[in-house]
């Protein structure tokens, strides 16, 4: 579930204090979220700090720099150099690695290493708006906090056209009505793909201007390998996001059968009280069960038609 940067640091202040802090954590999400921010206060949390913590002797910041804006392996090794000397305080060092997703393959892969054998006395925070790029074996290797704006974002069309297919669902169980669904979120994803892809062709496209102006084009085939690896990362995100309005539309369900409050579809509350008055909440529950595991594999990358029609049937036809 991801949380504001203020719920975040709550939770990872009270970890610290009954000392149960992680050596390493993925902090993830999109631009105003607050992932810079939770990164600066938790590394000042770690070294006792409060005043400009990402300049102790004790914190150390990479980022990607150089004109590709990626991160390479020899920074990389440097940072774990730099965790294996002793600490200028007697106490903990901190590692931060800024736009985690740039770092190159060999660069991960030598990350990788620093990640199993930590350093003593070490923390690791890397941070990223794209967590989905990084490799699924540094991912694995941290505990991951996903954070989200303060202010519930505007949905995108996808979503949008997803809540009103649901909206017109009278009943469960009725397996037209769900295999329509898959159809339906089927093309939406299709959709969002394509609408990615154009916008990520019409930012290379400036970047190729931008190159030819100075003369020098070396640096472009690493910029289309970069863009097709974001066209990707930004798919699996608005793919999330769609099964996140599933997930959302039987919790809202759930907090109708019990009158709970803070719905996250206020605007459809009619159809959720509908739905909460004719499923049970074992129903309820077993329905937000099977989105999970949706969500599941296709973190794990089981065929997606086959997932989706498995997990749909089961939450509105099982």
């Amino acid at each position: 579930m991801a949380l504001t940067s203020e719920e975040a640091f709550s939770f990872l202040r009270l970890a610290h204090a009954e000392g149960r802090l992680a050596h390493a954590y993925l902090i993830t999400g999109q631009p105003g979220s607050g992932t810079r921010e939770l990164a600066t206060k938790l590394t000042g949390l770690i070294l006792g700090v409060d005043d400009a913590p990402l300049s102790h002797r004790d914190a150390y910041v990479l980022e990607a720099e150089s004109k590709s804006r990626r991160i390479k392996v020899d920074a990389v090794r440097e940072l774990d150099r730099a965790l294996q000397l002793r600490s200028f305080s007697g106490g903990p060092k901190v590692g931060i690695i800024f736009d985690a997703d740039r770092l190159m393959e060999s660069a991960a892969n030598a990350f990788l290493k620093t990640l199993e054998e930590p350093p003593t006395g070490s923390h690791l925070l890397l941070v990223s708006s794209q967590g989905d790029q990084l490799l699924e074996t540094v991912i694995s290797r941290c505990v991951e906090v996903p954070l989200r704006v303060g202010t519930k974002p505007e949905l995108c069309s996808e979503e949008r056209e997803l809540l009103k297919t649901l909206s017109s669902i009278e009943e469960e169980g009725n397996l037209a009505s769900a295999f329509l669904l898959v159809q339906q979120f089927s093309r939406l994803c299709g959709e969002a793909k394509s609408r990615i892809q154009e916008e990520a062709d019409e930012e290379l496209k400036k970047e190729e201007i931008a190159y030819k102006k100075v003369g020098d084009t070396r640096g472009l085939d690493e910029r289309e390998e970069h863009y097709k690896a974001l066209v990707e990362a930004r798919y699996r995100s608005a793919r999330a996001s769609l099964v996140a309005v599933l997930e959302q539309w039987f919790a809202d369900a759930l907090r109708q059968q019990h009158g709970a409050a803070g719905l996250d579809f206020p605007e459809h509350a009619a159809a959720t009280r509908a739905l909460g008055s004719r499923a049970t909440t074992g129903r309820l529950l077993r329905s937000a069960s099977a989105l999970e595991g949706l969500r599941e594999n296709f973190n794990r990358n089981v065929q997606e038609q086959l997932a989706l029609e498995c997990a749909i049937l089961t939450a509105f036809a099982g």
